[in-house]
This record gives C-alpha cells, sequence and structure tokens, in this order.
C-alpha cells in the first residue's frame, strides 16, 4: 500500500523525498476503524512553495483521491518545502 500512496502522491505533486510509515497495526480492533490502513507521512515538495497548510493538505487529499474511501482510514501528514526541510 505504501508504494500505492508514494504512485499517487508523484502523479499529482513533484516530491524530493517522501517517508510513509504504516501505523495500522497500532490501530488494529479499534471500534472505529472499518478498514483502511493508518499512515504516517512526510512529504518534501517545492510545489507546497507559497502554500498554506491547508493548502498543501488539500493537494495531498486530492492526489490521494479514492484511496481515502477505502484503503486509507488515516493520514497524517508533515509537509514541507526543501527549504523548510533544510532549515
Amino acid at each position: 500500500m505504501i508504494d500505492t500512496i508514494k504512485s499517487a502522491l508523484a502523479s499529482h505533486i513533484n516530491i524530493h523525498h517522501i517517508e510513509i510509515i504504516d501505523d495500522s497495526a497500532r490501530h488494529a480492533g479499534h471500534k472505529q476503524n472499518k478498514g483502511g490502513g493508518h499512515f504516517i507521512a512526510h512529504i518534501i515538495s517545492d510545489d507546497f512553495k507559497d502554500k498554506s497548510l491547508i493548502q498543501r493538505h488539500q493537494m495531498v487529499y486530492a492526489a490521494l483521491g479514492d484511496l481515502m474511501k477505502n484503503e486509507i482510514h488515516a493520514f497524517s501528514m508533515k509537509t514541507q518545502t526543501i527549504e523548510e526541510f533544510s532549515a
């Protein structure tokens, strides 16, 4: 699933670096979890330049598209430009 997520993001965002952790095992059996994985992502892209935090997250969710309906239950993210990451 991580490769699927990376591919979906890379098809919409020019990714400089990305790390994704599958955190699903920590949430197995939770009442609200009716399927789909829990993921934590750190995404570095200059496509985020001059974008607010909300706009950055909207970009990511738009790239994930239909994956958010079933395959992904929760997606936590940190979005940075290359300059922000280097600082």
